[in-house]
């Protein structure tokens, strides 16, 4: 992707030059590519490290800064290029343009409704934080010539400014009673002391510089190896031993005993606003965790069908402690579940272009989970490509504690995070021609977890879950997601203790207690964002139901997914217009 602004002037000129574009005095579609261009910008601006994954460098030296006037700032600035849409005839603007109207201005008014609940207070969890996300830098910035290497040292030098600013933002929270619960804190430790360290050589950080590019010559590369070692022990494990003692002696000891949301201030409207945010839709807590345990009964029936198929003679409380105790279901070795993994992996490639008109460039990888957050996060997650093009998505696997990993969740769980789900996904949505910047890295949750799950199912379309175990795994896969609408809600909305959540799973999927008990205390610590997973995937299967009910015969199954992601990751209702449309056009085609 090329640079869309040559400099860091550029980007801090078109913002100051926001508010004298009065949008009421030109034309409606310049009016809009005006604030879509400066709050872009303003964005870029803002966040370094998330203009680097952009693909924009202008900014490589700088990490982001956290202090509470950047957040009044920002949300500031917001309210302004709200207010600037607000004053757009929308009626004027074209449909394309319409829709980035509606995008932008969801984005805006979901961002400053966060920003009013003051959830910037609690900047970290029991699997995120800046803390959490530093020792991944190198990960995500070039490396390959002098002037990226010491762009790199510059932000590990940049890392006590973070973490002094962090400190002062977690003790305002606490002041304000915006603290984490106490119980997804255990264990924290690890993700701090791993990067304290006596030799600065021996840092997770220090990696990109043992084995530098041929091109550099060696006494560059001495003095850059020099310069890192330096930043580390000068800087990041001196600020890591400040974070440490400000958990021990300060914020764990303040953390609040109550683990729901409507505990905080203003709690029970925070997390209702939190599921509309995170659903994209009008709805309640209520309406979600009913429509939750539905599914639950609904999945719990296809579950106890397969034990029958299996001739399996006891109950389904007894299959599942079978599932759980029997050796021959987990892998041995780390390999063993990365070679498993591997193998869907390429059987899903080969699958993929009968179900797609069009597929990603971008390749994607398999990486292991890191050591130090891999005992308190779950079992796979996603990273995804760089902006630049230089990166590819990664898919990266839990291999602590093996006999905690089904190998019959691998081919549910693969398709998932990596093909058809979420690489596919996003990679496709950042390689759409004619979207503005933003769109291409919008993170509507309900869209994009939905299409993760709707993936899973696509398997049964690819040849996968043949065995029946494995189709179990599927099914036991779907049941979390359906148990997250329970448990979420009640957890964060109806007074669930967390024993109480952590039976509720225990009693109806085949996950580990182990799993069970990272999953629930990552739904703790991050309210609403586990109900988009499944209200996504309804709202996906519903459609897809509508249009082959609609068009019969010629519904097209590649032209169907296409369609669905044609426009990137949207809220469910724009998804819902879209397909609708596409639907309507293709009846005209045929009577035509």
């Amino acid at each position: 992707m090329p640079h869309l602004f040559c400099s860091a002037f550029l980007l801090v000129w078109l913002v100051l030059l926001a508010p004298a574009t009065r949008a009421d005095k030109v034309a409606p579609q310049q009016a809009l590519d005006d604030v879509i261009a400066q709050s872009w910008a303003f964005d870029l601006a803002e966040s370094p490290e998330f203009a680097t994954r952009a693909g924009v460098h202008d900014h490589n030296d700088r990490l982001d800064s956290a202090r509470i006037e950047d957040f009044q700032r920002r949300a500031s600035t917001r309210r302004g290029f709200l207010d600037r849409l607000n004053k757009i005839d929308r009626g004027a603007l074209s449909p394309s343009a319409r829709l980035n109207y509606d995008l932008l201005r969801r984005d805006l008014t979901d961002g400053l409704s966060e920003h009013s609940f003051r959830g910037f207070l609690m900047p970290i969890s029991n699997r995120g934080g800046f803390h959490i996300d530093f020792p991944d830098l190198p990960k995500h910035v070039p490396l390959g010539t002098v002037t990226d290497l010491e762009n790199y040292i510059a932000r590990l030098r940049d890392f006590g400014r973070v973490t002094d600013e962090q400190i002062t933002l977690m003790r305002i929270g606490t002041d304000v009673g915006m603290t984490v619960p106490a119980v997804i804190l255990e264990g924290w430790e690890d993700s701090v002391t791993t990067h304290i360290v006596a030799d600065p050589t021996r840092s997770a950080l220090y990696e990109p510089l043992k084995k530098l590019p041929d091109s550099i010559p060696a006494p560059q590369q001495k003095r850059l190896r020099a310069a890192a070692a330096a930043a580390i022990a000068e800087v990041v494990s001196p600020a890591y031993q400040r974070f440490y003692d400000f958990m021990k002696d300060e914020y764990v000891p303040n953390c609040r005993s109550a683990i729901g949301a409507s505990a905080l201030p203003n709690g029970r409207e925070f997390y209702r606003h939190r599921v509309r945010m995170f659903t994209t839709l009008d709805t309640t807590p209520d309406e979600v965790h009913m429509r939750g345990l539905a599914e639950v009964k609904r999945i719990r029936g296809e579950m106890e069908a397969v034990i029958e198929q299996l001739e399996f003679d006891g109950d389904f409380k007894a299959f599942v402690q079978h599932l759980r105790d029997d050796p021959e279901f987990y892998a041995k070795t780390p390999e063993e579940l990365l070679q498993r993994t591997a193998l869907v992996l390429k059987r899903a490639d080969g699958q993929l272009p009968k179900l797609f008109g069009r597929l990603p460039r971008t390749p994607y990888g398999i990486r292991e989970i890191p050591a130090f957050i891999a005992p308190k996060t779950t079992s796979a997650y996603y990273m995804r490509p760089g902006g630049d093009g230089k990166t590819a998505g990664f898919y990266y696997v839990n291999t602590y504690n093996l006999p905690s990993r089904g190998l019959f969740d691998v081919e549910a769980l693969s398709l998932h995070e990596a093909v058809p789900g979420h690489h596919l996904q996003l990679a496709l949505q950042q390689e759409l021609e004619g979207l503005p910047e933003f769109r291409k890295y919008s993170g509507f949750t309900a869209f994009i977890e939905g299409w993760g799950l709707y993936a899973e199912r696509l398997g049964l379309e690819m040849g996968f879950y043949e065995d029946p175990y494995s189709n179990f795994g599927r099914l036991n896969m779907e049941m979390w997601r359906a148990c997250r609408l329970v448990v979420d809600t009640g957890m964060h909305y109806l007074g669930w203790s967390r024993e109480q959540a952590i039976k509720f799973m225990l009693e109806n999927s085949p996950m580990s207690e182990h799993n069970i008990r990272a999953e629930v205390d990552r739904y703790i610590g991050w309210p609403g964002q586990a109900l988009a997973y499944k209200t996504g995937e309804l709202k996906i299967r519903e459609l897809r139901a509508r249009a082959e009910e609609a068009l019969g015969d010629r519904f097209d199954i590649r032209a169907f997914h296409d369609v669905v992601l044609g426009s990137g990751a949207v809220p469910l209702d724009v998804l819902e217009a879209n397909v609708d449309a596409w639907v309507a056009g293709e009846m005209i085609d045929d009577r035509g």
